[in-house]
Formats: C-alpha cells, sequence, structure tokens
C-alpha cells in the first residue's frame, strides 16, 4: 500500500475526520454492544495480546510435544455428539433437525453459447438461473434410492465401488449413499491422467464406479478394456445411456434409473447392512513418493473426528450458513469441508472455477455468477485462487484516479492499523470495501485456506477488503485434512495455527536437516501427528505403511508427514521446511519430483536433472546437465554456434532444450503440471567431487538448491 506520507495533505486532512468519526463510532459499538454480549475470555485485545494468549500446550511439559489444543488437554475429542458415530448416522442427525431446510442446491442452465475473441479463439459462455434446492429430506431420500439401486446393480457391502466425477451434488449424494451402504468410495481427481485412474480401477478391484457423461467420453472410454473386473457405469447426468455406447460386458445406467431401482428394492423390505465405525468410508488416491498413486483407507471414525475438530474452529457454524463447493472433492479439504457442513445443517450450493464468480471465464458478460447468486458465508480457497483476486483488485486499483487511489490506500492502512487492534471499522466497510466483497457475494465471513501456503500480504488483503476471517490450516489425505486451523482471531500470519481438539502433534529431530526439538528460540522438527482421526494406512501398500504409520503404546494411531514444522510460545505450528520429495502446489496439484527425474532422464538430451519445486508457485522447474552431443546438434539445427558454457547460457537454447524436454514429458505419460515450466542448463557434470551427489550419485536436494540458489530466484522471478 501507498504510505501515507505520500497523499495530498487537503484530502487527508478531510479524510482524517472521517477516520476520527469511524474510530470513534467503533468504540461506541464495541463498548455497548460487544462488550456485554461477547463471551467471558473472547476479549483478545491487540494482536500482540492475541498472540501471548496459549492456543495449545505440550502435555508432558516437554519442548517435543506432544502439543494439544488446551480445551483439549485432558482428551482428545472424537464426535460431534454421543452415539453419532458412523456418516449415516451424522446426516441422518442433521436431517431430523433440518428436514425441510435447503441441503444441496444446483444453478439451472438457460443458455450456452460459443463466444469468439479477437484473437480468433472460441469460449463457451453460458447464462445460469437461481439455484435449485434439494431439502435435507430430499437428499437423504435420494441417497438412499441409489443406495438401495446399487445393491439390486450387484454392488456389496464392504466391496470397493469408484466415483471419477466433477464437484456437484450427485458426487455428495452418491457419496451419501455409499456411506449409508457400507460401500468403501474409492475417489479420484478428475484431473488424473489415464495411467493413474487405470491403476486406482485395478488395484482397488471396482466392479461398479460412478462418473459423469463428459468424463466417461473424454476419459474413462480409452481405458475401460483395460480394467478387468469393471461390470457397471453409473452416469449422474440424465442421459439416455443409448448415446453413450456400450462396452464389451459392461452395463451404463444413468443415476435416475437406478435409483427407480432402489424404489423397488426399498419397497421390498430387504434387510440393509449398517455400517460400523470402523468400516472403511473411503479409500482417496493421491500421490505417493514415488508417483504411484496411493489409497488411504479412512474409516467413518477418521471422518467424524476430523469433522468434529475442524467444525470446532467455525464461530456459530449453523444452518443459516451457507457454503459454496466448487473444489475437488475427490481432495479431503473439500470433502471434510462439505461434511462439517452438511452435519450442522449449513447448506451447500455448488459451482465450478469457471462460473465462481461474475468475472469468470464461462459467464457470460452481463450475467451472474454464483457466489452473486448463492451469497456464501463459507467457502474454501486454495491460495492460487486468492492470489488471482488479489492481482485483479489490486489492478483495478491501479487505473483509479488519484484521488479515489488515495482513499483507498487510507482505508485500506486505517483498517489494518485497527485489526492489529482488535477493533472493527464500519463506515470503511461500508463506503469502502463493501464493491470489493461483493466480488465474493458479499456475505463471506470466514474463509478457509488449505493446499499450500498463503503469503502474508494476501491473507491481509482478504482480511481488509472482504471483512471476514482466513482461517490457515495443516492437514493431509493420512489426516482427514485434519492437524490444525488458526483461529478467527488470530491475525498473525504464516502460520497454521494451534492442533485441533481431535489431535495432538509431536516434533521429532531430522538429523540430515538439522532441525532439532532442543533449537531456540522455538523447537523444530518433523510433524508427527497422531489422534482419531488418523487413517488407517495405504491400500496394499504395506512397506509405506510401516514407514509412515505407528501405533503408540497406547493404542493411538500416529503419521509421519515428512514436513518440518516448529512450535511458537503461544503453541501455534509454524510450516518451515518438507522432507519428502513429494512437492504440492500452489494449485494443489502434488508433484512427484523423483518420479519426474526418472522419467525425463529417459530423454536423450537429458545427461542428469533434478527438479525443484516451491509451494508458494504453480509450475515445476529443473536444472538440467545436457547431453553434449544432442546439445550440439541441436545448436547446429538452428545456427546457434559457441562453446558448451555460451550454449548453456544462451537463453534461445534453454527455450529449445525445454521444447525436447516437454516432448519427452508427454510422451512419458507426465501430467502437464509435472513438466517442468522454466530449465537452467548447467555446463558442468555433478560428480560426488562437487558434493551436489553422493558416491552412489544420488541427488543431493539442499545442495543443489544452494548451489543454484541465484538461477531459482531468476527461473520464479520471471527474468
Amino acid at each position: 500500500m501507498k504510505p501515507k506520507e505520500d497523499l495530498n495533505p487537503v484530502l487527508l486532512c478531510i479524510v482524517h475526520l472521517m477516520v476520527w468519526f469511524d474510530s470513534v463510532l467503533t468504540f461506541l459499538l464495541d463498548y455497548f454492544f460487544t462488550s456485554f454480549s461477547r463471551p467471558k475470555g473472547d476479549d483478545f485485545g491487540s494482536e500482540l495480546d492475541r498472540e501471548r494468549i496459549v492456543k495449545a500446550r505440550p502435555v508432558l511439559g516437554k519442548p517435543e510435544g506432544p502439543y494439544r489444543a488446551v480445551n483439549a488437554e485432558k482428551k482428545l475429542k472424537t464426535s460431534l455428539h454421543p452415539g453419532l458415530d458412523t456418516l449415516a448416522k451424522v446426516f441422518e442427525d442433521a436431517v431430523r433437525r433440518t428436514p425441510q431446510k435447503d441441503c444441496l442446491g444446483t444453478r439451472e442452465v438457460i443458455s450456452e453459447e460459443d463466444e469468439r475473441q479477437s484473437d480468433g479463439k472460441v469460449f463457451k459462455k453460458v447464462i445460469l438461473g437461481e439455484y435449485q434446492w434439494l431439502s435435507f429430506a430430499e437428499t437423504l431420500s435420494a441417497a438412499s434410492r441409489l443406495g438401495c439401486g446399487l445393491v439390486s446393480l450387484g454392488q456389496k457391502p464392504k466391496r470397493n465401488i469408484a466415483i471419477f466425477c466433477e464437484t456437484r451434488a450427485e458426487w455428495m449424494i452418491a457419496a451419501l449413499a455409499c456411506f449409508m451402504q457400507g460401500f468403501p468410495l474409492v475417489t479420484f481427481y478428475s484431473t488424473l491422467g489415464g495411467p493413474a485412474i487405470f491403476h486406482g480401477l485395478n488395484e482397488t478391484e471396482v466392479t461398479h464406479i460412478i462418473t459423469s457423461r463428459k468424463l466417461l467420453e473424454t476419459k474413462l472410454k480409452a481405458i475401460l478394456p483395460k480394467v478387468s473386473k469393471l461390470q457397471c457405469i453409473i452416469v449422474v447426468d440424465n442421459t439416455p445411456t443409448a448415446l453413450l455406447g456400450n462396452p464389451s460386458g459392461i452395463s451404463i445406467h444413468n443415476m435416475a434409473a437406478v435409483q427407480k431401482l432402489g424404489d423397488k428394492n426399498e419397497k421390498s423390505g430387504s434387510e440393509q447392512y449398517q455400517p460400523l465405525p470402523s468400516d472403511i468410508a473411503v479409500i482417496m488416491y493421491t500421490s505417493g513418493s514415488t508417483g504411484t498413486p496411493k489409497g488411504a483407507l479412512i474409516s467413518h471414525t477418521n471422518i467424524i473426528a476430523g469433522i468434529t475438530g475442524i467444525a470446532e474452529r467455525i464461530p456459530n457454524l449453523s444452518e443459516e450458513d451457507s457454503y459454496i463447493g466448487y473444489l475437488p472433492l475427490a481432495h479431503v479439504l473439500e470433502l471434510i469441508a462439505e461434511l462439517v457442513c452438511l452435519s450442522h445443517g449449513c447448506r451447500i450450493g455448488y459451482s465450478s472455477p469457471q462460473t465462481l464468480t461474475d468475472q469468470s471465464s464461462m459467464i457470460k458478460q452481463g450475467s451472474k455468477g454464483d457466489t452473486s447468486v448463492l451469497q456464501p458465508t463459507l467457502m474454501a480457497a486454495v491460495p492460487e485462487i486468492m492470489n488471482r483476486i488479489y492481482k485483479n483488485v489490486m489492478a483495478k486499483v491501479e487505473e483509479m484516479t488519484s484521488v479515489q487511489r488515495m482513499l483507498f490506500t487510507l482505508a485500506y492502512n486505517y483498517k489494518l492499523e485497527q485489526l492489529s487492534k482488535g477493533y472493527s471499522t464500519p463506515l470503511c466497510d461500508i463506503f469502502v470495501f463493501k464493491k470489493i466483497r461483493s466480488l465474493l457475494g458479499g456475505r463471506v465471513r470466514m474463509m478457509f485456506s488449505g493446499g499450500a501456503p498463503l503469503s502474508a500480504a494476501t491473507e491481509r488483503f482478504m482480511n481488509v477488503c472482504f471483512c471476514c476471517s482466513v482461517g490457515q490450516g495443516y492437514g493431509l489425505t493420512e489426516t482427514c485434512g485434519a492437524g490444525t486451523v488458526s483461529q478467527v482471531w488470530d491475525y498473525s500470519s504464516g502460520r497454521v495455527g494451534p492442533p485441533l481438539i481431535c489431535c495432538e502433534i509431536m516434533l521429532k529431530d531430522w538429523l540430515e536437516g538439522s532441525y532439532h526439538t532442543t533449537d531456540k528460540p522455538y523447537p523444530r522438527g518433523e510433524i508427527l501427528i497422531g489422534g482419531p482421526n488418523i487413517t488407517m494406512g495405504y491400500y496394499k501398500n504395506h512397506s509405506e505403511n510401516q514407514s509412515d504409520f505407528f501405533v503408540d503404546e497406547n493404542g493411538q494411531r500416529w503419521f509421519c508427514t515428512g514436513d518440518i514444522g516448529e512450535f511458537h510460545h503461544d503453541g501455534c505450528l509454524k510450516i518451515i521446511d518438507r522432507k519428502k520429495d513429494l512437492v504440492k502446489l500452489q494449485r494443489g496439484e502434488y508433484v512427484s519430483l523423483g518420479k519426474v527425474e526418472a522419467m525425463l532422464k529417459n530423454c536423450a538430451m537429458v545427461d542428469n536433472i533434478c527438479a525443484y519445486a516451491r509451494s508458494s508457485e504453480t509450475y515445476v522447474i529443473a536444472f538440467v546437465v545436457p547431453n553434449q552431443k544432442q546439445l550440439q546438434a541441436l545448436a547446429n539445427q538452428y545456427g546457434i554456434s559457441g562453446s558448451r558454457e555460451e550454449l548453456c547460457n544462451n537463453k534461445a537454447m534453454a527455450e529449445l532444450v525445454l521444447k525436447v524436454i516437454d516432448k519427452a514429458g508427454v510422451a512419458a505419460e507426465l501430467v502437464s503440471f509435472e513438466i517442468p515450466g522454466k530449465i537452467h542448463l548447467s555446463p558442468d557434470p555433478w560428480t560426488a567431487d562437487t558434493g551436489l551427489v553422493t558416491d552412489a550419485f544420488k541427488l543431493k536436494r539442499k545442495e543443489l538448491e544452494a548451489y543454484y540458489r541465484d538461477e531459482i530466484e531468476k527461473l520464479y522471478g520471471g527474468e
């Protein structure tokens, strides 16, 4: 933000009077209304005061922990209410409390058209109507009928069933149906490539899969002949099955037809299997450190514990809230967030990144995006989306007149200062930030950030301009997305909050990285998370179950995250490093650096390669030792001359080599985000003498990162 000293003195004087009035108004409102209604212990004062409040403690008094939230020091919480020990019971309890309230909503498509851009490209644009809602009772009925219909089609309890579908109401209905019938639900990202889907379907030996028409036609059809045990496909769209073709030996049904079968099954009165808390509810496929997808085994108990922990960090969560669902439901963050909402009677309106706001790519100009129509109070977002909003708004600020820009800058700095003192700014919110806040519907009171680190600047921007808290959290698929979430009143940045009430966290020395629990001023080490939310291991993966999970002397499960953290004096965790080669990019995609290197080393152009990625960036980079013969041949082809060192330092050559590597990546069936977006060519080979590789020629990542520090900054800095 522009410093106050540069502002017009006359206008600054006028605005200072407005600021003074706002401060007086804020004080009076806070004193007469908030002070008398605020629960005891919630008067947190300034930002420094809030940071001093102890939020978690090491229960044994040791610096390594385990650390527990102060309201769960004696015992970790496992469920929302006694007796609600399966997901079916949790949802049925919500239906009992709010049967006629809106539950799942989808916008009606009024029209679609192709719009040609000035550069000749054609984009699909849509005009969408109001949200059409299923009540909680109707959602339960739809899920029950679908579950009974799947039984009629031969699906058995405790036998795996897959879902490969975009985020939509039908995804959640299908999930609830499986939870009620005891079908372990195998989930896949809709962006996964064919080999990964093929691997997961065959490993879990599914006979039934739920999908959409689009994904069936674009991704599944090509691999169906290779999926040996698949017998039945259920398409969630109301599409005549005759239009979908008929793969040999596989029957295709749409969801409505399966629900009709379920009606008959329900009326027959046949006995239904009652899932146990220990039964597997979800097998969630994610990427592993070797690059082969791994299926995390998640029980009903695990998910309910995760829901319990996260729900405690959302103040006043109720049936009056609205949540907008648009992130992949195959990702643990979105699945747990939606189940938290359903368990508390909160409605979910479905969306997509292409229709989220009025400015989204598929929304026709002049019509409304999903946030404008739904006006959600809660939403989750990965940092990439928040960063995009931040950059777009700040670009608009730069286009303002000098007076408008001055007012915005002053209001921004003033509100930032007031927030640090623990005060609100009602006049600024109404007259300055209301229009910005309307970009997300105008009613968002809390945003959840996960999947990658969120920058301090972006977090502050969301606090100021959208007038909402940002709950920055840390969790993994193996912990049901539950680990830590920051308190809504804690405006410190760069940290992920204290442990949730469902789990505890320990630190373990990582000697290779020189991180120790005895470090000062803060204990540091590998993060270990334990509690009822820790999943039951990986599907058919004994070796990694042995290395990544363990059970302590009290019978509690623990997961070794491979992430490095430090605990601050108030019990908040900060992530400072990553032990494993697996990196999650800013948009939430996992990249196995070892897999990328293994695939690209097969390229004739590459003698050696080290892939590198930051969680705050959207693409992978790589340092490449090129093959001399191939490099020279490529240079000759394009008329570029010079020594090896000159060729490696030539930007044009780097671009040409990158194209060769890109082709090799596609041929190796790497997904687009796994293929390096930029590279640096190294003229010198890596040997044990250089200290960049071991005697066995294994890469030393930390040493390579330090050696190429300047190049990393250039590759990510746009130079």
